[in-house]
């Protein structure tokens, strides 16, 4: 047990891996500090969770649309150089919120316009950036750089919210926003001193055709397409309450303020840390991997059910710490998986339509979650959602060869050696 814990580190002696993971870190815990604040500005201009939604939504959206170009372009171009654009414009955008917040001007057309935008560079990076990371560990290791970066993920999720309830309660949520636009800087200045090994598919051919390689790909693997259902059901009925729901329950259900979301926040990022960076290492080297992600599934549900009835913060962070193990092992066990099992020349493409079918949800999940809250109450959705996820996991028990699915060493021979992937070869950047 402990060698498999220890092993789970093995990117590390990456350079390049580690100089990058340092600097996410940094960016990470900002941006968190800024979802922490931007929360409570919305609920206080509004007091409204059909608003938190429509943030939420516009935030998403993009994905929808751009997810199949993005995936494309990050296997054509430099991939590093579309992550430092993207992290140079997100850089900009909390500096505008942050002048507009300190001001005392924001408007909550202002956040939905900035949320947009942020979206949309949120959609070019992120298939970039989950391709990046095989970029810099190789195959023999993208399982545990992916187990690391979601780790990285967790752990700002604990941290940011945490130190976001203490700076909006003494400083106000103006110099939270300018904290995370500085912590953009810590991304950028690693990216320029990171290097990295691409294969790029040929800039030739119709992108439109190379994202339906990527579509048939998934047709043809039945258990690529299980892991696409268990991150959508995670991201539709569990990260859409974590994402919209948390301020009315720390103000509506209990009566706190904005270091009550903090804390929420926080137990809910230690939840998902203590998931990543202790079960996930466990639970990869397992050979059953549809039952374990089904039964990750089922946890998340019976502590949101049991969520709905929390009185009190301690009950309610306690329950939110362990609502939050389940979904980092859905998502990190699928997105490794899935990079795992993808040829080299089409992870991005393939991460791009994980998005697209699994995070692409989230603007409709948003926006029913709040306006859910706004007719049933808010535990009473909490509630609902549990007993969804629940359903929806058992239903995929059904699903012909999930829970015989024994793991094994895939082939990594490309699928779409028509895109001239293989003629080019590795593009060091």
């Amino acid at each position: 047990m402990i060698s498999t814990f220890i092993s789970n580190f093995s990117p590390l002696r990456l350079r390049n891996f580690r100089i990058y993971l340092g600097g996410q870190t940094l960016s990470l815990i900002g941006t968190w500090l800024q979802v922490t604040a931007q929360s409570w500005v919305v609920w206080e201009l509004t007091g409204s969770t059909a608003s938190l939604g429509w943030v939420w939504a516009l935030n998403t959206l993009p994905i929808l649309v751009i997810s199949p170009w993005s995936g494309v372009w990050a296997d054509r171009f430099d991939r590093r150089r579309i992550l430092i654009y993207t992290q140079i414009g997100a850089m900009l955008l909390a500096f505008i919120l942050a002048y507009l917040t300190q001001t005392e001007v924001v408007a909550l057309w202002h956040v939905y316009l900035l949320s947009f935008m942020l979206g949309i560079l949120a959609a070019i990076d992120f298939p970039a950036q989950q391709a990046f990371i095989g970029d810099l560990s190789g195959m023999s290791e993208v399982r545990k750089a992916v187990s690391l970066n979601m780790m990285v993920f967790q752990l700002s999720r604990i941290m940011g919210p945490a130190v976001g309830g203490v700076v909006l309660g003494r400083l106000g949520a103006a110099p939270a926003f300018w904290l995370n636009g500085l912590s953009f800087l810590a991304v950028v200045a690693t990216l320029l001193l990171v290097r990295s090994q691409q294969v790029r598919v040929s800039q030739q051919i119709n992108p439109l055709r190379q994202f339906g390689e990527a579509l048939s790909f998934v047709r043809s693997q039945p258990h690529i397409q299980n892991l696409l259902l268990f991150i959508t059901l995670i991201t539709f009925f569990a990260l859409a309450i974590i994402a919209n729901l948390l301020p009315a329950v720390a103000d509506e259900v209990l009566h706190g303020d904005a270091a009550t979301l903090g804390a929420l926040m926080a137990a809910s990022g230690a939840g998902a840390f203590v998931g990543t960076i202790f079960l996930v290492p466990y639970l990869q080297a397992l050979l059953k991997p549809g039952l374990v992600l089904a039964y990750a599934t089922i946890w998340t549900g019976l502590w949101y059910v049991l969520f709905s009835f929390a009185q009190s913060q301690f009950v309610a962070a306690l329950c939110l710490f362990f609502v939050s193990i389940g979904p980092p092992i859905v998502v990190t066990m699928g997105i490794g998986l899935a990079q795992f099992f993808a040829p080299p020349d089409m992870r991005a493409r393939l991460m791009s339509l994980f998005i697209m079918i699994s995070f692409g949800t989230q603007p409709f999940a948003a926006l029913i979650v709040g306006y859910s809250a706004e007719v049933l109450t808010t535990p009473i959705t909490i509630a609902l959602y549990g007993g969804l996820l629940i359903a929806g996991a058992l239903a995929m028990l059904l699903r012909p060869g999930l829970r015989g699915w024994e793991l094994e060493k895939p082939k990594l021979a490309s699928a779409s050696r028509a895109s001239g992937a293989q003629a080019e070869g590795p593009v060091v950047s």
